[in-house]
């Protein structure tokens, strides 16, 4: 079994902006997985192609399943977009797709993107669907990167990332935990758009406003934040439970802003307080949020540690193609002790261009 591998990972995450693509060499030496980055892009949906991403969920079957090849033909013209620059070619592709349900409970989680069509046009071998193998097991199919967190970036006490939702992974006790721990910019970014704006560059708009007591108090007591052990959110929940909340508060937009954020920061620096390290390592979108960033560091009372840009825009899709190596060394990429499954397990569908 060969020990190099180069991969282009690929991750559509739920602010709907575009396709992230990092084509990565991963290299494991005396036992330990180093990884370069060759190069890093985000291929930006069409207005057309987000309002129907944002509609998913509602469409009628005929325009879902139509949606997951029309994606899947997008990803597939991004990557041959992409490859067209490089001189180096990937072994294969790991892809996350894009979620619409996730409804672990129910045993079920979907990610579009049609794996076997990207194999198809593109000439690649496609592993995708990496989360229901361990729904199937009983997990909740999330998170998926603290094994990437482990192997790749385990020099750093916890792993933060601020998407969507915010997650984090750390050591406990010689095991790997992570879990969800809030909205992060799915809220935000809902609340900014109030306003007319995409996001809230920087948190300006959050620092101008006012923590309103109440809204404050309504969101931290959700029954969310008093579970334990495995567990994840979707979009379906923020839907039906936490947006309800920001839009009964009869507060500004900058005050519902300003709460949001302070109640992110909180929610995470309580779930941080099982790492026994000082270093969280933060990445994704919400890392570029000053505001946000200032009251984690505030409150969490640690070190966070906002890598080079790359890091922080690319890291899921890095890992997806790291869990993609797994995935065809037939080693575990998914863990019991992150998930909840009933075992650890190898997730993701394999299709071959032919």
């Amino acid at each position: 079994m060969k020990d190099c591998y180069n991969v282009l990972g690929l991750m559509s995450g739920t602010s709907l902006d575009g396709l992230d693509m990092a084509l990565c060499r991963f290299e494991k030496t005396t036992g330990r997985w180093n990884c370069e980055v060759i190069a890093a892009e985000t291929y930006p949906y069409s207005d057309e192609l987000q309002a129907r991403l944002a509609e998913a969920t509602d469409l009628p079957a005929f325009d879902f399943v139509k949606l997951d090849a029309d994606l899947a033909a997008t990803m597939a013209a991004a990557i041959r977009a992409f490859l067209a620059k490089e001189t180096v070619k990937p072994d294969f592709i790991a892809s996350h797709g894009h979620t619409t349900f996730h409804r672990p409970a129910l045993g079920f989680t979907s990610q579009i993107g049609n794996g076997a069509i990207i194999a198809s046009l593109t000439g690649f071998a496609t592993v995708c669907d990496f989360r229901s193998r361990d729904v199937a097991l009983g997990g909740q199919g999330a998170p998926l990167v603290p094994v990437g967190d482990e192997l790749l970036f385990g020099r750093y006490d916890a792993c933060l990332n601020l998407g969507g939702f915010s997650n984090i992974s750390f050591r406990r006790d010689g095991r790997r935990i992570a879990f969800d721990v809030s909205p992060c910019n799915m809220a935000l970014n809902y609340l900014a758009g109030l306003l007319g704006m995409p996001f809230d560059r920087d948190g300006e708009t959050a620092r101008s406003g006012r923590t309103d007591a109440g809204l404050l108090d309504t969101l931290n007591v959700l029954d969310y934040y008093r579970l334990r052990g495995a567990k994840s959110l979707g979009k379906e929940w923020f839907e039906a439970v936490f947006r309800p909340c920001l839009d009964a508060a009869a507060i500004s937009v900058p005050d519902k802003l300003r709460t949001l954020t302070e109640h992110i920061a909180a929610q995470i620096a309580d779930a941080s307080r099982g790492c026994t390290g000082e270093t969280m390592l933060v990445t994704g979108g919400g890392a570029r949020n000053v505001f946000l960033t200032e009251r984690l560091r505030a409150l969490a009372g640690r070190t966070v540690v906002v890598p080079d840009a790359q890091t922080v825009d690319f890291k899921e899709a890095i890992i997806f193609a790291f869990l993609g190596v797994l995935r065809m060394r037939e080693e575990t990429n998914c863990l019991r002790d992150v998930t909840g499954a009933s075992a650890d397990s190898c997730g993701g569908a394999v299709y071959l261009p032919h």
